[in-house]
């Protein structure tokens, strides 16, 4: 078993509702902040289709479908709030951390 930074119990509710994502243990398990977030249709009944990377996993990383897990956004919102503001945004949207801020910008067109 994983060990988790934050105690699932500790959760609090930031944002209800959305759904449930894909986030790479990078920042569930490592406490790396979330440095790329990206929209895709959804996979799953209740996917939000919002996927999060710390954005230093390399190909290998990715692949390896233990390094993921399928959470609520609610619990990546937890581990860094700044993803909040865009998560009402479009399917196909790319998000990458300004570098040093809490605010990120659009990468694709």
């Amino acid at each position: 078993m994983k060990d988790f930074l934050n105690n699932p119990d500790a959760v609090k509710d930031i944002v209800t509702g959305i759904g449930a994502c894909i986030a790479s243990n990078r920042i569930t398990v490592d406490g790396q902040p979330v440095g790329f977030m990206y929209r895709e249709r959804p996979e799953f009944e209740g996917d939000s289709g919002w996927r999060f990377i710390a954005g230093d996993e390399d190909d290998e990383y990715m692949e390896n479908h233990l390094n993921s897990k399928v959470y609520d956004v609610n619990t990546i919102a937890n581990y860094d709030e700044a993803v909040v503001p865009y998560l009402k945004l479009k399917f196909g949207i790319e998000l990458e951390r300004i570098e040093g801020t809490d605010e990120f910008q659009q990468v694709n067109a």
